[in-house]
């Protein structure tokens, strides 16, 4: 079984609740039908029924029926809805004539479903912009407890089953914050974690701090960025696998680890890459997707309550369908 195929498994195992805001949009729209079709995920449309089910009929969409519906405008919970948007942000100087405003944009109806219970997960991005996506995320989810820094993670497909899970390798940040300090990257190296868990199945997921120094090779500030973050990262999480600073050579080949982290449970069989920064990051995933024909699956955003991902705009219908799966994944794991 690949491993998108052990994501998709896992989601049809218990169907999460997942809202799809950009209803109308056509990869959108074939995606959730695709999605609804093989038991994916319960799938809650935001918009009108009517040009909803008028945009499945011209595409020939025959799983939509299937999807709950919600618009706005006549929900009998917009209402309720426009008040806890309210209570949430009253102290930011939101009004309820406000609230009422922003509660008919779909992308806060839907985080005002999910904060409420009705829901567990949301996807956009195909139309707006990840600005669009986030801003209401944080203001109604928020963060998970302990987190502040929201980031992307990043499931690499590789051609060599020698390094990670048989060539499978969680990566983060890829995607969200630029130069995380100490804090948020030890914050990063437990989302990637998690994710590595929730997502990819990962029993025991070991972290690699990485870096262009191992154990003290090299000295400079960045250097004692990656170890301080090391130390509170396991202060976050005590029980979490982790070691820093290595270099990547150094945190993947078991004879390298060996030799220049002597002892290291992590050195040599890393199986969760973190970088210092998000240039190195998304440098480095892009040169092994085109350099090592490596499949990038994501980026996945982690470090909010409930989970909200947030899609390229350039996205097919199967980037949807993954992301999907995704998304139901860590849904099952933030309950």
């Amino acid at each position: 079984m690949t491993l998108l195929e052990s994501i998709v498994a896992r989601a049809q195992s218990a169907k999460q609740r997942i809202v799809l805001p950009e209803s109308l949009e056509d990869r959108t729209i074939t995606a959730a039908d695709r999605a609804l079709a093989d038991g994916l995920a319960e799938i809650i449309l935001i918009g009108n029924p009517d040009e909803i089910a008028a945009k499945a009929s011209e595409l020939g969409l025959s799983n939509i029926g299937k999807a709950t519906i919600i618009d706005p405008a006549t929900s009998p919970k917009t209402e309720e809805y426009a008040q806890l948007l309210f209570q949430l942000r009253q102290k930011k100087g939101m009004t309820i004539e406000k609230a009422r405003q922003l509660v008919l944009d779909p992308l806060y109806f839907g985080c005002l479903i999910i904060k409420s219970g009705d829901a567990d997960g949301q996807i956009s991005g195909a139309l707006s912009t990840t600005g669009e996506t986030l801003r209401p995320a944080l203001q109604i989810i928020k963060c998970a407890p302990g987190i502040s820094c929201v980031s992307g993670a990043m499931l690499m497909v590789t051609n060599a089953p020698e390094y990670g899970e048989n060539g499978v390798l969680v990566i983060g940040d890829v995607a969200v914050t630029p130069m995380p300090d100490a804090s948020q990257l030890a914050q990063i190296a437990v989302c990637t974690a998690q994710t590595a868990k929730s997502v990819a199945g990962f029993a025991d997921p070991k972290v690699a701090m990485l870096s262009f120094s191992t154990k003290g090779s090299a000295s400079h500030e960045v250097v004692d960025k990656v170890v301080e973050a090391t130390k509170l990262a396991k202060e976050l999480d005590p029980d979490l696998k982790i070691d820093g600073e290595l270099q990547a050579d150094a945190a993947l080949v078991p004879s390298v680890g060996q030799k220049k982290a002597p002892g290291s449970e992590i050195a040599g069989h890393a199986n969760v890459l973190v970088f210092p920064c998000l240039e190195v990051g998304n440098i480095a995933y892009k040169l092994v997707q085109r350099l090592g024909h490596a499949e990038a699956i994501g980026p996945i955003l982690q470090g909010i309550a409930r989970p909200v991902n947030d899609l390229s705009r350039g996205c097919s219908v199967d980037d949807i369908y993954k992301m999907i799966a995704i998304t139901a994944c860590q849904a099952m794991d933030a309950k």
